[in-house]
């Protein structure tokens, strides 16, 4: 049985979140090997520490180029880079940070699934799951490119959606997005804060992003997880999201609070969702698990976090649901 302290915090998923957080940041110390460059880590998620030193010549840096980004970056860690660094051009891909935001409309069909649901926690199960389903572009490690004061982009029509965004400030970077369909209406103010560690960087989004649902007019806050971007300068860059994902609805009180399990020893926890649906008075309705790279299930259940009996975990990933 749950204590009540548990159910406030996420119930069943909570309780073993705690431990495997910890278990997760101790295995990712084992598979931690230096190289020689002041103690500086490079981390492989799938491998161990004998593949250490292996692991850090790899990557997208000619020798040279990484030993002499690595004297200018140095005097930066522990600093918010976002707007302090010119960063080398091999770094990014050839897209920019208003159309990485448009990533988000690839799954717009479970905002109108979300719309069209009246049950009141499913309707947050679907709109929670549009929100994960832009982490999966976030394998990427690619940096996209930071557009310029005042540039624009649009996108008509992709499946019944309109979007535009616009950079609205240079330093700090921000960009501000709206789209729309019959559904919903979606609005985003895209700033970020860094921390820049080394060979790695925690990227803490401190922007803000509405949707509105059409039908009885519900609005939900949704305020994502951290990101971290490992092995920048030495080895092969990857991308890990670690910490609480956590969608309101601000008509209701109803809440989604999900956690992002961080990846450990040999990949283990990697991708991995885990969270509840919570009423107004912070009792779980629906249990929710899955892999942000693959999909989602969820489950009924009682107020103690426990699946209810005669009901079972479904999945559903990218495609409406039948």
């Amino acid at each position: 049985m749950a204590s009540n302290d548990e159910k406030k915090s996420g119930g069943f998923f909570a309780s073993i979140a705690s431990s495997l957080s910890n278990f997760g940041s101790s295995m990712q110390k084992s598979v931690t090997g230096l190289v020689g460059y002041e103690g500086l880590e490079v981390i492989n998620p799938e491998g161990g520490t004998e593949d250490a030193e292996a692991e850090a010549h790899q990557g997208r840096w000619k020798q040279e180029d990484r030993d002499g980004y690595w004297k200018t970056m140095q005097k930066y860690i522990g600093s918010d880079i976002t707007s302090l660094v010119s960063l080398p051009v091999l770094i990014c891909e050839p897209m920019t940070n208003l159309q990485k935001i448009a990533e988000l409309m690839e799954y717009s069909h479970l905002l109108d699934r979300a719309d069209e649901c009246e049950d009141p926690y499913m309707r947050m199960v679907y709109a929670s799951s549009w929100a994960i389903s832009v982490f999966y572009a976030y394998q990427r490690p690619w940096k996209p490119f930071n557009p310029i004061l005042g540039e624009t982009y649009e996108m008509v029509n992709h499946n019944g959606v309109t979007f535009i965004a616009e950079q609205v400030s240079h330093h700090p970077p921000i960009g501000a997005g709206h789209a729309e369909n019959e559904h919903f209406v979606y609005d985003v103010t895209s700033k970020i804060k860094t921390k820049f560690l080394g060979n790695s960087v925690d990227i803490y989004p401190i922007g803000r992003t509405r949707v509105t649902l059409k039908r009885d007019g519900v609005v939900l806050d949704l305020v994502p997880p951290p990101t971290k971007a490992n092995n920048l300068i030495f080895g092969r860059t990857w991308i890990d999201n670690v910490g609480e994902m956590i969608m309101t609805n601000m008509t209701t009180g109803d809440k989604v609070v999900l956690y992002f399990q961080p990846c450990g020893w040999f990949g283990a926890s990697r991708y991995e969702v885990d969270g509840y649906v919570y009423n107004a008075s912070e009792e779980p309705k629906i249990l929710m698990t899955g892999k942000w790279s693959e999909s989602m299930s969820y489950q009924p259940c009682d107020i103690e976090g426990e699946p209810l009996p005669g009901t079972e975990l479904k999945e559903f990933g990218g495609e409406a649901e039948s």
